[in-house]
């Protein structure tokens, strides 16, 4: 997990705050490039470190153990269908089962368990509200409890999706109230929320109006026609033409 303190700044307007990076077209006209996770960094994920926290070996580091692919004994149905529509392998695929399975036997995720894995892993703030929207963003039928195909699609485009893929699935989380548009109240309820988490004892000292500061830069270059509201068409143009969101598209990767 990156320093808290690479998201505490919101001086751009990008997706998530501003990463404390430079865009990377201004390091010696490099373009920017999606990354590819590697196994090393998907184990930095919270949801992939809580789910395969119960197959490591008992006293061994899970982190350590990247994904663990030893046998395993129980493999979701439709396999093959699931390998298919994500960018997991099937060994992955069947590790991240395995560890589903022990953690939920019912087989499926409700928001106490999401908020339970945030408090643990963000014991500096409070995560609760975060893992609320989180978790309604992954239960995408609204009926209050994630199945493993459900977890596993979303985690696959958070972690390997393409750019278009993880810009589509930030717009339906900020779009809280699911009606097609993004409005300040909505994306600063998401932003002081992802503060909240990160703790208010972080360094930089983080100011109060930062997050809000941070929603009137976004709207700046999101709401191209002045109608106070971001559609899905203004918010994916926008995006994709603008180093600095493009750049804190990596800052999923630390809040996930």
């Amino acid at each position: 997990m990156q320093p808290a303190k690479e998201v505490t700044k919101a001086s751009d307007g990008s997706l998530l705050g501003d990463p404390g990076h430079t865009p990377l077209s201004k390091k010696e006209g490099v373009k920017w490039q999606r990354p590819r996770l590697s196994r090393q960094a998907l184990m930095r994920c919270c949801l992939v470190k809580w789910i395969l926290s119960s197959t490591a070996p008992q006293g061994s580091d899970s982190s350590d153990s990247e994904l663990e692919l030893s046998t395993v004994r129980h493999q979701p149905e439709g396999l093959d269908e699931l390998q298919a529509q994500t960018k997991f392998t099937k060994k992955e695929l069947q590790s991240l089962y395995r560890g589903f399975k022990n953690e939920c036997p019912t087989g499926l995720v409700d928001e106490d368990t999401f908020k339970l894995i945030y408090s643990q892993f963000f014991p500096q703030g409070d995560a609760t509200t975060y893992a609320h929207f989180l978790f309604n963003a992954f239960d995408t039928d609204g009926n209050g409890a994630i199945h493993f195909e459900d977890f596993v699609v979303g985690l696959s485009i958070l972690l390997r999706g393409t750019v278009h893929e993880k810009l589509k699935w930030a717009f339906n989380l900020y779009d809280i109230n699911k009606d097609g548009y993004i409005t300040k109240e909505e994306m600063l309820a998401i932003m002081k929320s992802i503060y909240d988490m990160m703790g208010r004892h972080t360094y930089p000292i983080l100011r109060e109006d930062a997050p809000a500061e941070h929603v009137e830069r976004f709207f700046q270059k999101m709401d191209r026609n002045k109608d106070g509201v971001v559609t899905i068409e203004e918010f994916l143009e926008t995006c994709q033409k603008d180093e600095n969101i493009m750049s804190s598209m990596q800052l999923f990767e630390n809040v996930i």
